[in-house]
């Protein structure tokens, strides 16, 4: 089932100039992608509820009952810029009062 489009307008919304060779290879392209939609949303089953995801993902959280070694102060600083009094230093962005 062809889909008609009219570019004219959707190139309107977007603010676009289209020349006639552009005009018609958009109409064809987005004919395509309609009707590649289309089919799509005639396979959704109806007891399927709509996912952003195919498979469900859950947040994987490591044990805070699990002590690991911390990196060394001086090797935590040693990639800054700049280090001042064991912190990193950065440029003040906020004036004080």
């Amino acid at each position: 089932m062809p889909v008609e489009i009219d570019v004219d307008h959707v190139a309107r919304l977007a603010r676009l100039a289209l020349t006639d060779e552009e005009r018609e290879r958009f109409r064809t392209q987005l004919a395509v992608i309609l009707e590649a939609a289309e089919r799509v949303r005639e396979v959704a089953a109806e007891d399927v509820p709509p996912t952003a995801q195919p498979v469900p993902q859950t947040n994987v959280f490591r044990n805070d009952d699990d002590p690991w070694e911390s990196l060394p102060q001086d090797q935590a600083l040693a990639g800054a810029p700049e280090a001042e009094e064991g912190r990193f230093k950065v440029p003040r962005i906020i004036e004080a009062e």
